[in-house]
């Protein structure tokens, strides 16, 4: 799933070409998604100017001046930009076609979505796909304190309440398991036996392997594109334990264990990585 690197990584390459330009059409090609794309859309927003193009958590949002465009990739989704010229290709469900550039949205499972948040019903954040979201990961806000408050209590594995998302938003399945690596921490572990020390280390863990993520333009995995259509380099440069099950731990060559966890895949060093109780 194109997690928050990738999304990331696709927003800064369309917040350098749809703000201030008018989108000529956003046409519909496949509107059975997720959620149904509202048949309305395309007249809603045709004509009109894009203001910005910001991220909450892994959702995109393109904003115009009376709503939001809510785009989420879905589980192997991507957005790229494409010739005039270039012939759509099979599982492109949607096209946003601006005077100088044009962007198709490609989603071979159809679980991503493109929905509709109307100025008037309030700001974008209230939205119901929104509302409960935790705090991003790079924001300030986001410190040992508090996410070892946010852990308080919780008896559900860490790795879970990582992916939750109530408490930090973005980090998913590939670099949560990155994450917690780097923290030396087991992602069995009790949520809420976590230390304020073990927390500051989380912490920090998480801020670094998103960077490092985003440094590299994002992941490789299943077919992955960013805005421009060229693939992230994450695993070739920094992966530790992903889809690393049976090969020796970088530091210390124990095997990397696979075990699944909510029926996801975790991956983790059985010797590097403590177990809090």
């Amino acid at each position: 799933m194109p997690e928050l690197p990738e999304v990331e990584t696709t927003r800064r390459g369309l917040a350098t070409i749809m703000p201030g330009h008018v989108l000529e059409r956003f046409v519909v090609h496949e509107p059975r998604m997720r959620w149904p794309i509202p048949p309305d859309l395309p007249d809603r927003i045709n004509g009109c100017g894009v203001l910005s193009c910001e991220r909450r958590g892994k959702y995109l949002l393109i904003n115009f001046q009376h709503g939001t465009q809510i785009v989420h990739l879905g589980m192997s989704g991507s957005m790229r930009r494409a010739p005039p010229d270039e012939p759509r290709r099979k599982h492109d469900h949607a096209e946003w076609i601006f005077g100088h550039a044009r962007f198709l949205l490609h989603d071979p499972r159809r679980f991503g979505a493109v929905l509709w948040h109307d100025a008037a019903a309030g700001p974008v954040s209230g939205h119901p796909l929104l509302a409960r979201l935790g705090i991003e990961p790079f924001d300030p806000g986001f410190t040992a304190e508090f996410l070892h408050a946010g852990l308080r209590g919780k008896s559900l594995a860490i790795k879970q309440a990582l992916l939750a998302g109530n408490i930090v938003v973005g980090v998913g399945n590939i670099y949560a398991s990155e994450a917690l690596f780097r923290a030396g921490i087991d992602p069995r572990s009790p949520a809420g036996a976590l230390s304020r020390q073990r927390c500051t280390a989380l912490a920090t863990a998480v801020r670094e392997t998103l960077t490092n993520a985003l440094e590299s333009g994002g992941s490789t995995l299943r077919d992955y594109v960013n805005a421009t259509g060229q693939p992230g380099a994450y695993f070739e440069m920094h992966a530790a334990v992903y889809e690393r099950a049976g090969l020796p731990c970088r530091l210390c060559t124990t095997p990397i264990r696979r075990i699944v966890q909510g029926q996801r895949a975790t991956y983790f060093c059985p010797a590097c990585q403590r177990r809090a109780r």
